[in-house]
């Protein structure tokens, strides 16, 4: 049975209709499932639980990649970027998560909302929000990352925000070279231009994404781009 929305949008919608009634969000995943013409939300999730977007990135990417995940806001881009966490996480794999955007309590609350109890996954997931977030500083914490983990940095442009840290280019071109040598995933969650909703076009592009400074984004091996609950994704060509 083919869903009206891809499951993050879907569990989007249950976290607005639970804030917005006041349900326990089990109840609301409920519902939605329900509409969906499901029992239950368990039964949904299991059905589609190997065609998500998030499963069919991941299974395509390779070590040492760098993926872009863009969107304007409330697009679920931060939700696809913890479901390709969890699937590496489902794997074996370690994940790690930097944002000066959320709290612990936050992405521990949206894991929750994913069906997925954090403590499950204790030894394998590390959440970091200090001020201090740049190239320099992940790569100083993640030295011990073993090869196959999957690094989220949320977002892009925060990396761009200290005026003592290098220009973004050499940030990005360094963290592509260390996730090249150390064989770790790393997926950067991008701000979309506001230019992009005048445009009038289903998806958002690599010409959208704001970037104050110059970035060479050939550094991205993939780019995925999410609007109104579809995704589009990219193999960047060589040269592109």
């Amino acid at each position: 049975m083919k869903l009206s929305a891809p499951i993050y949008a879907l569990k989007r919608k249950a976290r607005r209709a639970s804030r917005d009634s006041r349900i326990a969000l089990n109840e609301a995943l409920d519902s939605v499932a329900i509409e969906e013409g499901y029992s239950g939300w368990s039964l949904l999730a299991a059905r589609h639980a190997a065609t998500t977007p998030a499963k069919k990135l991941l299974d395509c990417l390779r070590q040492g990649d760098l993926v872009l995940i863009g969107a304007r806001p409330r697009q679920g881009k931060t939700l696809m970027a913890l479901e390709l966490a969890v699937e590496a996480m489902k794997a074996g794999n370690a994940s790690a998560f930097f944002t000066l955007e959320y709290t612990q309590i936050d992405i521990l609350d949206r894991l929750r909302a994913l069906k997925v109890e954090p403590s499950a996954f204790q030894n394998l997931f590390q959440f970091d929000c200090s001020d201090a977030i740049n190239a320099a500083y992940i790569m100083q914490r993640l030295a011990s990352a073993a090869p196959g983990a999957l690094v989220v940095i949320d977002y892009l442009q925060l990396l761009d925000q200290n005026r003592d840290s290098p220009p973004l280019s050499v940030q990005v071109s360094a963290l592509k070279s260390f996730a090249r040598d150390r064989g770790l995933i790393m997926v950067f969650i991008s701000q979309i231009d506001r230019s992009y909703e005048a445009a009038k076009r289903r998806f958002p592009d690599r010409q959208d994404i704001r970037l104050p400074n110059p970035l060479d984004l050939q550094l991205f091996d993939r780019m995925c781009f999410l609007n109104n609950g579809s995704v589009q994704m990219h193999v960047m060509p060589p040269g592109a």
